[in-house]
């Protein structure tokens, strides 16, 4: 139950990652989520029953359709009552891959009570040719947003594919 409540988050870390680039994405409900099987498999499982949280350590690989996150290190935590997801932290080589989409950082981290996903330590979002690189990539899965700080020298960097362009030999007439 635990793992796919924290499988679930990386679902929505993917699909609003699309959303940099412009794609519509449905978000699927968490009710659809929940049916899907979900493999989680790491070196080492930790479960805190004081503490409520369950760390998972090396090499951790968590797959749920066609999501897969991978990390050093997941840790989450979750409210006694209801055991739901309160906040999730990934360490270490974070890589979330989804159709040709892929998002990088040293470290992501989910609050779920506020639907916002921290990515930090040279955090990197590509999906075909374009890029957004930052410091921190910061969405907002309600609002629909993101917000990318710093970077090299204060600055953040997109590279932009753009679309719908011809090639110049089909330009040219006969």
């Amino acid at each position: 139950m635990r793992k796919r409540i924290a499988l679930r988050v990386f679902l929505f870390l993917v699909l609003a990652a699309s959303t940099v680039f412009g794609q519509e994405r449905r978000i699927p409900g968490s009710e659809e989520l929940g049916t899907l099987p979900i493999e989680i498999t790491a070196d080492r499982l930790s479960a805190d029953s004081v503490g409520n949280s369950v760390t998972f350590e090396g090499n951790v690989v968590a797959k749920q359709g066609d999501v897969t996150l991978s990390s050093d290190r997941l840790f989450s935590e979750y409210s006694r009552g209801s055991g739901a997801i309160e906040k999730i932290v990934a360490e270490g080589s974070v890589r979330v891959n989804q159709e040709g989409r892929e998002a990088r950082a040293a470290r992501a981290v989910f609050f779920n009570m506020e639907q916002r996903i921290v990515l930090s330590g040279g955090a990197e979002l590509a999906q075909g040719g374009n890029t957004l690189k930052g410091e921190t990539v910061t969405i907002f899965l309600r609002e629909n947003r993101s917000v990318v700080t710093g970077g090299e020298g204060g600055r953040v960097r997109a590279v932009i594919q753009p679309k719908g362009l011809m090639d110049p030999k089909e330009k040219a007439g006969p």
